[in-house]
């Protein structure tokens, strides 16, 4: 969203004067913007990636066959 073609003529002053009061360029601004931007979602994916559930081991021939053993007979 931070790049100018995407801004509207409000948007674009709204930006230009709170980059005016942080002592930037817009253009330096909106590359800040960008960049912290970028940074957040990867912040976000590398979670999202961290608290997805790991996959159970996979039991063994032992293990298989104690499940088969404990199963009711049909």
């Amino acid at each position: 969203m931070a790049k100018t073609q995407e801004l509207t003529e409000g948007q674009r002053a709204y930006e230009a004067r709170r980059a005016a009061k942080a002592g930037v360029s817009l253009d330096k601004w909106l590359a800040e913007k960008d960049r912290r931007i970028r940074a957040e979602e990867a912040a976000a994916a590398k979670l999202a990636a961290a608290e997805k559930p790991a996959e159970p081991e996979k039991k063994g021939w032992f293990g298989r066959l104690m499940d088969r053993a404990n199963k009711p007979i049909k």
